[in-house]
């Protein structure tokens, strides 16, 4: 497998560094830093199960690259594109089009190059949907949820994804409470109901502190963790260990190699818990669907995916 990490700068310039490659390279992600994606492992693998002669590769794009970086995406002949962090906001602007969802979660995660048209989608929140599904056997739209991090990023496009479902009930945790509590206001309509009766609301933010969180548990099915914290093991942990109890789902987006505090807190309190690895898994076989319109061969990207981690 190639494992080069290119410059946005190589392709700025014309791109044909990617031409040459054999396969030529078609497909990118591209982040800041990018060296950590396992997307290129289950992708190529991908490709190569269904005779697709083309290839999928790193490229390290800084802020004021990726713009330009997408721009020239149809004249060096790619097909599209995955965008990582810090890019996702960048990348819906720069797009000329995008699907409802990628306007409404704020940010694109995946490019399609129609002609000299560049199409933005975001899988973060579908990816998420089918994780479940395969990890849990639940739908989120029965579901009452708490979301940490719920600032922005990947945070966002979940809590949309939970509004759009039309989730049972959803709890919007962030250090910065104004952001929650912001964000609420922004998807209230999709909570308007008589569907839960009762004194609990059915949309809520609250600020990241132990007393809150307590409270809110005990109305908790699924507790979903958008934050970074946790990718390193001196990490403080998310919540107090004494909250969680074993009614809980906690899943952690966080898909650092081996258990985060989260994770391990849970499991410790007999609760069932799972990383962000089937997120990604997903997330990127939205992408590979979106890309070529068909099905993804999901069980040939899931054994190049565990054998990358």
């Amino acid at each position: 497998m190639n494992d080069t990490i290119y410059e946005a700068s190589q392709l700025i310039s014309g791109g044909d560094i990617f031409r040459s490659l054999a396969p030529p390279a078609r497909l990118a992600v591209f982040g800041d830093p990018v060296a950590h994606s396992k997307s290129p492992a289950f992708q190529n693998a991908a490709l190569r199960s269904c005779g697709i002669e083309t290839q999928y590769v790193k490229i390290h794009a800084r802020p004021d690259e990726l713009s330009d970086a997408l721009r020239v995406l149809p004249a060096a002949g790619f097909l599209g594109a995955n965008v990582t962090i810090p890019h996702k906001a960048e990348a819906l602007a720069t797009a000329h089009e995008a699907d409802d969802y990628a306007r409404k979660a704020g940010a694109a995660n995946t490019i399609v190059v129609e002609g000299e048209t560049l199409v933005g989608f975001n899988t973060d929140g579908p990816g998420l949907l089918r994780a479940l599904r395969e990890e849990f056997s639940v739908d989120l739209r029965d579901l009452r949820v708490m979301l940490l991090g719920a600032g922005g990023g990947a945070g966002r496009a979940i809590a949309v994804q939970c509004a759009f479902e039309s989730c049972e009930r959803l709890v919007l945790v962030n250090r910065t409470f104004e952001k929650a509590r912001d964000l609420a206001q922004e998807l209230a309509s999709y909570f308007r109901s008589d569907r839960l009766v009762g004194p609990a609301e059915r949309l809520e933010a609250i600020p990241f502190e132990e007393r809150a969180l307590r409270e809110q548990l005990a109305k908790t099915d699924l507790v979903i963790n958008a934050t970074s914290v946790g990718m390193r093991r001196t990490d403080p942990p998310l919540i107090p260990a004494g909250l969680l109890t074993p009614n809980l789902m906690v899943y952690d987006t966080v898909y650092a190699t081996g258990k985060s505090r989260l994770i391990e807190d849970a499991e410790a309190a007999g609760a069932r818990a799972t990383n962000g690895l089937s997120m990604l898994l997903h997330q990127g076989a939205l992408s590979f669907e979106i890309w070529f319109g068909r099905a993804a061969p999901l069980e040939v990207m899931r054994a190049a995916l565990k054998a990358a981690n």
